[in-house]
C-alpha cells in the first residue's frame, strides 16, 4: 500500500513579492553586511577616529532620518494592507505617502552632507568618517532604487494593475522598502550612538 498516494497535497503558502525580488534583497544585505565587516575592521584599527566619530556628525539628522525611514515603512505595510483589501486607491495614496517619506530621507541627507562639508567632516585621513560616507552614501542609493520602485508601484496602482489576488509587484516594493529600512536600522546605531 502506497501511504504517499493517500496523502492530500498541501499548498504551500505563497512567498510575498517574487524570487527576484528575493534575489535582490540577499544581494543588498550581503553587501549591507560586507560593508558592516569592513566597518568593524576599521574600528579595530583605529578605535580612536571612531570613538570620536559620533561625535562629529549631526545626531539630530540620524534621528530625523531614523523616524522617516520608519513612518515611510510603516505607509508602505498600510499599502499593501490596502490592496489586500482590493482598494487600490487607498494603497496607491499610502504608497505616495511613503515616497514623500523616502524623498524627505534623502532631503534631510542632502542637508547633513552639507552641514559636514561646513562643519569639516570630510573623508581625509579619518576612518571613521571614511566608513561614515561608505555606508550612508551607499544606503542612500538604495533609497533612490526604491524611491523608484515606489514609483513604478504607485503608476501600476494609480491604472489598476493591481487587486487583492494580484498584487506581487507591489509586494516586491514594499518587500525591497523594508530590506532599505533594515539597513539604516543597523547603520544609524554604528555611525550615530556607538562610541
Amino acid at each position: 500500500m502506497d501511504l504517499a498516494a493517500n496523502v492530500a497535497p498541501v499548498d504551500a503558502p505563497a512567498v510575498p513579492g517574487n524570487r527576484g525580488i528575493w534575489v535582490g534583497i540577499l544581494c543588498e544585505m550581503s553587501e549591507f553586511a560586507l560593508m558592516f565587516l569592513a566597518w568593524a575592521w576599521f574600528r579595530h584599527g583605529h578605535p580612536e577616529d571612531f570613538r570620536a566619530g559620533p561625535a562629529m556628525l549631526n545626531a539630530g539628522a540620524g534621528v530625523a532620518n531614523t523616524a522617516v525611514m520608519l513612518t515611510s515603512g510603516y505607509f508602505a505595510v498600510r499599502a499593501l494592507l490596502a490592496i489586500r483589501r482590493d482598494n487600490a486607491v487607498a494603497a496607491r495614496n499610502w504608497l505616495v505617502a511613503a515616497l514623500l517619506g523616502g524623498l524627505t530621507f534623502l532631503l534631510i541627507k542632502a542637508f547633513e552632507f552639507r552641514w559636514n562639508i561646513e562643519h569639516g567632516v570630510v573623508g581625509t585621513g579619518n576612518s571613521f568618517v571614511a566608513m561614515y560616507y561608505y555606508l550612508t552614501f551607499n544606503h542612500l542609493v538604495h533609497v533612490v532604487w526604491g524611491c523608484m520602485g515606489l514609483i513604478w508601484a504607485i503608476l501600476r496602482a494609480q491604472f489598476g494593475a493591481y487587486g487583492a489576488a494580484d498584487h506581487e509587484g507591489l509586494e516586491a516594493a514594499v518587500l525591497y522598502w523594508h530590506a532599505t529600512d533594515l539597513a539604516w536600522i543597523v547603520i544609524f546605531p554604528l555611525l550615530y550612538v556607538l562610541h
